[in-house]
């Protein structure tokens, strides 16, 4: 078997095999086949596509490249979720403590942030003491006894999707459904999960930024869940502007705190409890998505989420103090009014451009090297829909830098204003099921 013959087959068209894509995968990540020849396979694979076996075979041989999670020690069916990327994204700090309130078990391996996106593992490390890297065994025993986990993920998880990832971002192949669906999958299935929730973002802030590839992506990836049995359910969720009020870790923090307590804003409050809803039923708690929801809305209610959330910190080795006083996270030095200078409703604000605000104010990262500040991040006072005066607050700017005018800049770039009134925005846009 050549490289060269398995590139040339899918540059005509052809479907590979399950052997071929095997070879070519085991083959790239050890080092026997060059960089070249998986960039020219990639490239043929961007213009020909895959079929949905070919996706799943390509999912499962990035899984075999590396260790995959064995969680079979953790009692129940365990499920995971995923999401996209997005800015303002805590959907996971908030659904772990719900799903677990009803006993589903949440063993999640979850990553940093990196660009305009924020990572789930930098939002809980701005809480003090908060341990990230479990052992193994640390790990099933918390999930067992609390039905609640979250590890970096794993060095040597998928290695071949972190190379074919890498040659895929310098050869302009980055954005083809048959790479995302099965680079996302298989590190998914290769963290152990049985079922697993996929929050795919659509809009300025998402990687997808129209509907129809967002769908794509979400009926590709339930396709290839089910085609390895595992449960899967896609939620297509809008990402046109932030969700909540809050960008940044600790900000953030502070904003899933508030969800729980029955505050919050109505989008990430109905996206996490959509989310978390289609986790329980995937878990076997409930039957109808309907009455997990309703469910979850009274544990939230009873302040009983609040105490899971606590719980959840406290076993990580977190200061769960925080939660009655998010006072004591990471504070920044600088806080910097944006203000209108001109009149109108917002009609639009580009998540992205808000994103790569946050970012230049410390609160992301160019690259993964790159230390992040906690404290940095913008609190949003407006958002799409609202009637803004000259003068008004459009955000505030959490900083401890001194240089903040290219993030001034990138802010007053996203908005966009009307004098008619925009039609409100839907937060949960399908199931893909």
């Amino acid at each position: 078997m050549r490289a060269v013959d398995i590139i040339n087959k899918k540059k005509y068209g052809n479907a590979l095999t399950t052997d071929e894509i095997r070879f070519i995968v085991d083959g790239y990540t050890k080092g026997e086949i060059p960089d070249y020849q998986m960039s020219a396979l990639c490239m043929a694979i961007y213009f020909q596509s895959m079929d949905s076996r070919e996706i799943a075979d390509l999912t499962m041989a990035m899984v075999k490249s590396g260790d995959e999670v064995d969680l079979s020690a953790i009692n129940g069916i365990k499920v995971d979720k995923h999401s996209t990327g997005g800015v303002g994204d805590k959907i996971s700090l908030i659904v772990i403590p719900l799903v677990a309130s009803v006993g589903i078990p949440v063993a999640k391996m979850s990553g940093r942030g990196l660009g305009h996106t924020g990572g789930t593992v930098d939002k809980l490390e701005s809480i003090s003491g908060f341990k990230i890297e479990l052992t193994p065994n640390a790990f099933i025993e918390n999930v067992n006894r609390y039905k609640m986990a979250i590890v970096g993920q794993s060095g040597n998880l998928t290695p071949a999707d972190k190379k074919i990832y890498a040659l895929r971002d310098v050869t302009g192949t980055i954005d083809s459904i048959p790479l995302i669906a099965s680079s996302i999958m298989s590190k998914k299935i290769a963290s152990g999960a049985d079922a697993i929730v996929l929050d795919v973002k659509v809009g300025s802030g998402a990687f997808m930024k129209e509907l129809k590839d967002a769908r794509a992506l979400a009926e590709t990836m339930v396709a290839i869940g089910k085609s390895l049995d595992r449960k899967t359910v896609a939620v297509i969720t809008n990402m046109d502007q932030p969700l909540g009020h809050e960008i940044g870790n600790a900000n953030e923090v502070t904003e899933a705190i508030a969800v729980l307590s029955g505050r919050g804003d109505a989008d990430e409050r109905h996206v996490a409890l959509t989310i978390a809803s289609h986790m329980c039923v995937l878990g076997g708690a409930f039957r109808e998505v309907s009455d997990a929801y309703k469910h979850l809305e009274t544990v939230i209610a009873s302040g009983e989420a609040l105490q899971f959330l606590k719980t959840f910190i406290r076993i990580q080795g977190g200061d769960e103090t925080i939660v009655d006083d998010p006072a004591k996270l990471p504070a920044a030095t600088k806080h910097i009014e944006v203000k209108a200078d001109i009149e109108g409703y917002i009609t639009g604000l580009d998540a992205e451009k808000i994103g790569l605000a946050a970012m230049l104010l410390g609160a992301g990262r160019k690259t993964k090297e790159d230390p992040i500040d906690y404290a940095a991040g913008i609190t949003l006072s407006k958002k799409i829909g609202d009637y803004v005066n000259f003068g008004d607050v459009l955000c505030l700017l959490h900083t401890n830098v001194d240089d903040v005018l290219e993030a001034e800049k990138q802010i007053r770039s996203a908005y966009r204003f009307s004098t008619q009134q925009p039609e409100a925005l839907q937060y949960v846009i399908d199931i893909i099921s």
